[in-house]
């Protein structure tokens, strides 16, 4: 006779099962070690108020809290990035791994990459978020998962160093501590914002410095405690539900009233005759506009601004905005005659909109000339590291770190 529980777990084991072929299908687990890692973890355990099948979308992210705001701050995240992470980290059984932002399943694929003779301390600020870590660590077995309740900016001294650092929240700068209890070539796997965009970024460390070796795009809640460094907002349209905004990581304070009154101005539009493929990711184009130019936040609106026609284009990440005192401009692309083939350009508002865009779309076609199969090369620094010491490039300086975007 089958019980309701066995009916259960078969139903659970399916879930697993269809999530890691997804995962596979979608290039976000390539490693036959980490598909075998999503397959053995029951995720929705960690978080008991959501229905299992919605835990094992690979795209669904669970958020587990927020604050007295609103404001996302906790979350599991979505298996697809979380697997995406694990392959970054490269980790091989007997690691001694450090999860800064902790939940649970995603220690517990750790913990089943590393193996019985591995270890994985998993860290965060909030003790709520690390009592259902723990809850989790119970309910599941793993006996080589260590729960701390403690502010990341320093670390866990204790159990370094690490072979491996995989950080689960967006930070914008690096604090010493991780460095200095990774081992020399260790790799450290951060989802690092540079002026307003988010990459997890897979770093070597090499001596005093960190040195790229490959990123992706994402988007993760932000970090607290010491190392806390949000954006700021400058609202260009507050209706309810279609707000738009523009937000702010070390550009220039703008003329947000006389943007304002740009954005209710009428659009011009430049474009740039680059085509692009339905498919293909404008992660590297956008990195490439950040280091070209330098007054470039991304634009940030609600889908409802598009729908009713306050902007043309609207992105749940952001889009690249170039600001000229009194105008801006922001990345567009439109259909082109072939299938699934999309022109770039941008389009302006205000009295020197026409301009802006323009100047926008130039650098969309330098960087389809010189730069479209090309990587940036992502590099941190300690801070007061001397100019003279940095490759050529963006330079992103934050209180502990100097970070450098270059490219070929």
């Amino acid at each position: 006779m089958t019980t309701n529980t066995d009916q259960d777990a078969a139903t659970e084991r399916q879930l697993r099962d269809a999530m890691a072929q997804k995962l596979i299908e979608v290039g976000a687990a390539r490693d036959p070690r980490v598909v075998a890692a999503f397959r053995a973890v029951p995720r929705h355990l960690a978080t008991p108020d959501v229905a299992p099948a919605k835990t094992y979308e690979v795209e669904t992210a669970t958020i587990t809290k927020t604050d007295e705001n609103g404001v996302d701050i906790s979350s599991v995240s979505a298996p697809r990035v979380q697997a995406m992470q694990i392959e970054q980290a490269d980790i091989k059984p007997g690691m001694t791994v450090l999860e800064i932002g902790s939940g649970g399943p995603n220690a517990a694929y750790l913990a089943e990459m590393v193996g019985d003779e591995g270890r994985v301390i998993t860290e965060d600020i909030d003790a709520d978020v690390t009592a259902r870590a723990e809850q989790f660590v119970e309910a599941t077995g793993y006996r080589n998962i260590t729960v701390v309740t403690g502010d990341a900016e320093s670390g866990v001294p204790e159990h370094a160093p690490y072979d491996r650092i995989v950080v689960t929240v967006q930070a914008a700068d690096i604090p010493p501590a991780w460095i200095e209890q990774l081992k020399d070539g260790g790799r450290l796997v951060v989802p690092l914002r540079m002026r307003s965009m988010t990459r997890t970024v897979a770093f070597v460390r090499d001596g005093d410095r960190l040195v790229s070796d490959g990123f992706e795009q994402c988007g993760f809640v932000p970090m607290r405690g010491a190392g806390e460094n949000r954006m700021s907002l400058a609202v260009l349209h507050d209706e309810e539900g279609a707000e738009v905004a523009l937000r702010l990581d070390g550009h220039p304070e703008p003329d947000t009233e006389a943007l304002r009154t740009a954005l209710r101005s009428a659009r011009t539009e430049a474009w740039s005759g680059v085509t692009i493929g339905g498919e293909e990711s404008m992660e590297h184009l956008d990195l490439w506009l950040t280091t070209a130019l330098d007054n470039l936040p991304l634009m940030a609106a609600k889908p409802a601004a598009r729908q009713r026609g306050v902007v043309a284009a609207a992105s749940p990440i952001g889009l690249p905005a170039l600001v000229d005192g009194d105008s801006f401009a922001y990345r567009r692309s439109r259909p082109t005659d072939e299938e699934d083939r999309y022109e770039l350009g941008a389009i302006g508002h205000g009295p020197n909109g026409q301009k802006v865009a323009e100047r926008l779309a130039e650098e969309i076609q330098t960087w389809d000339r010189e730069h479209r199969n090309d990587r940036a090369q992502i590099e941190v620094y300690p801070a007061g590291t001397p100019d003279d010491r940095l490759p050529a490039g963006r330079v992103v300086d934050r209180p502990h770190t100097r970070v450098t975007i270059s490219w070929p």
